[in-house]
């Protein structure tokens, strides 16, 4: 098949010559930092990825380590990056390979999909880069470069679409290079045919991009239908002895699931569940934060009360304030946090 030598050759020939090769998770065969850094890499881009994925490995080196671990100690680490389902998911993996596989991983795409948190693609890119398997990926980078070099005219979203698109990624495999022609994909779509403004003069693929023959690279992948983003407000209360800060962890699934969070509701509510006096509160500016699915506007409270108060309630704790910020918390309570230690400085 012409168009298949053409492209895999030509992007494998790119991948070893322009391609990225210092990533941290590149050059090793160990399908425990390959996963890890498959899984953390969904939907979040390699410079957020890379100082999580250090830190992550220094609290848990192996599979081990990991499953040995308190759910909320892995989800901790996780804070920030956001889609914590990701870190639930990670954690039961871990156990399940250690309880039932003793930590013997699957080599073939197929079991490694059958794997709590990992789809077909992530499956796919594990088995080729730690076992050398031909297994065809489609993250949203692939997607995006076949849509456009093949102008694939309708939203990749629907299904016959989506079926279309795999059998493209499956017939387009090399008999050899598998991880070259992998990596490519992943980088081309990362750095060359990015979702705006693509770099098509260095594209290694662009003599037979459609889109580019076209001058159409601005309609490819054809977007989902618009619809409207649900809008929602919540109140946080921040309530401070003027040292710490009073956090309780969320249940373990749904939104922040597992996190450390200041209680949420009305003030006078809170304060009388927690059984505590207020001396004095400020509301402070709104905080608006994207999901995927709505947008969420945070209206912080922040209420001082007395510094001799103890707690009875289980998943309440009082956390110091210059350290909140990083105590596991969500991204956009810790810019709330920050915004609460920065006044009492």
């Amino acid at each position: 098949m012409p168009e298949q030598v053409t492209f895999s050759t030509r992007l494998i020939a790119w991948q070893k010559r322009a391609g990225r090769h210092d990533l941290p998770w590149q050059k090793t065969r160990d399908p425990y930092r390959i996963w890890l850094s498959e899984i953390m890499l969904q939907q979040t881009q390699v410079t957020t990825v890379i100082p999580y994925y250090a830190r992550f490995l220094v609290s848990f080196p192996d599979l081990a380590a990991l499953a040995a671990a308190p759910v909320e100690r892995v989800i901790e680490h996780w804070a920030g990056l956001g889609y914590y389902a990701r870190a639930r998911n990670l954690h039961r993996c871990a156990r399940q390979l250690v309880a039932v596989n003793a930590a013997n991983w699957p080599k073939n795409e197929e079991a490694l999909g059958e794997l709590p948190g990992i789809g077909p693609s992530t499956a796919a890119a594990i088995a080729a880069f730690a076992f050398g398997r031909r297994a065809a990926i489609l993250d949203g980078n692939v997607k995006r470069v076949l849509c456009r070099h093949f102008a694939i005219d309708e939203f990749p979203g629907k299904t016959a679409v989506d079926r279309k698109l795999w059998a493209l990624a499956r017939g387009l495999l090399p008999a050899t290079d598998i991880e070259a022609y992998t990596q490519g994909l992943m980088d081309l779509g990362a750095t060359l045919c990015t979702r705006s403004r693509p770099n098509c003069l260095h594209c290694p693929l662009a003599e037979t991009c459609i889109a580019r023959q076209q001058g159409r690279q601005a309609e490819f992948p054809v977007a989902k239908a618009r619809v409207t983003i649900p809008e929602r407000r919540s109140t946080f209360i921040l309530i401070s002895d003027g040292r710490r800060i009073l956090l309780e962890r969320r249940p373990p699934s749904g939104l922040w699931g597992g996190l450390l969070v200041p209680p949420e509701g009305e003030t006078n509510q809170v304060l009388a569940r927690l059984g505590l006096t207020l001396q004095n509160a400020q509301a402070l500016p709104p905080l608006r934060h994207a999901f995927t699915h709505f947008r969420l506007t945070l209206e912080p409270v922040l209420c001082r009360v007395d510094e001799s108060t103890q707690l009875g309630e289980a998943g309440i704790e009082w956390v110091d304030l210059a350290q909140a910020a990083d105590a596991g918390v969500p991204a956009p309570i810790r810019k709330l946090l920050m915004r609460v230690a920065s006044a009492a400085d």
